[in-house]
């Protein structure tokens, strides 16, 4: 499974982009270093609250939006994996993977 942090940064990473906004722009808003960000897009680096909610408004949408958009992602994910695991188990001949 992805790292939390590399999909907050995925998430962050996009709305900046679709905004037509540099890290440089995101930066000066938040008042976080620049290189700061980077990492924390790259998924290199878990974000704090306190900086979730200053690139939010830098990027000048609710939080909350953000941490929607991360749960999307997750949900995504995980029915990836639920699916995977299911063809596995139904492959090893798990009658009762097969039954659900």
């Amino acid at each position: 499974m992805t790292a939390m942090r590399q999909l907050v940064g995925e998430v962050l990473r996009a709305r900046r982009i679709s905004q037509g906004l540099t890290l440089r722009d995101v930066s000066g808003k938040a008042r976080v270093s620049l290189g700061y960000i980077s990492e924390v897009e790259r998924g290199q680096k878990e974000p704090s609250s306190e900086l979730l909610a200053a690139l939010a408004a830098a990027l000048e949408v609710p939080l909350s939006k953000v941490l929607l958009d991360v749960s999307s992602l997750l949900e995504v994910e995980e029915a990836a994996e639920a699916h995977i695991a299911s063809i596995s188990s139904i492959a090893r001949g798990d009658v009762s993977a097969s039954a659900a």
